[in-house]
């Protein structure tokens, strides 16, 4: 059977867990993904893993944080004084902001904490810091023109 080339479209189902097992994401819910090899679509490393995979076939790669979301950076947490931010609705943790850095460009930011005066949040992505294992399973190869 052939595997997939630069220019083919792929069709994957996969899962992602971190180190301990717990599943943080996957195809389940949306159903499979579609992707073009040699775009940088996806992850380097998973594109390399379905470049050597036939159709049906399932492979785990586990990339590690640093070169999945990076490490956990303590200077992404900042402490916000609620009086910059619109009374409603009302902070809470796990909500998101979108905040404008120095650059200009756009940092999304969890609520981690809400005090009186203050609201802690974390510009680190949620997956910042684990090493990831992707449980890939190549569905289809639709080959280029």
């Amino acid at each position: 059977m052939a595997t997939p080339k630069t220019g083919d479209t792929v069709v994957i189902d996969f899962s992602v867990k971190t180190a301990d097992g717990n599943v943080v994401g996957g195809t389940d819910q949306n159903g499979p993904q579609v992707v073009t090899i040699g775009k940088g679509e996806i992850m380097p490393q998973i594109e390399a893993a379905l470049e050597h995979m036939e159709e049906g076939a399932e492979q785990d790669v586990t990339i590690e944080a640093e070169q999945a979301f990076g490490p956990r950076r303590d200077e992404l947490i900042i402490e916000i004084p609620r009086s910059t931010l619109p009374p409603e609705p009302a902070p809470q943790p796990g909500m998101t902001l979108a905040a404008q850095q120095q650059d200009g460009s756009e940092m999304n930011l969890t609520i981690v904490q809400v005090g009186d005066e203050s609201v802690t949040a974390d510009g680190n992505h949620p997956l910042a810091g684990e090493d990831l294992t992707f449980g890939l399973k190549l569905v289809e190869i639709r080959q280029a023109a």
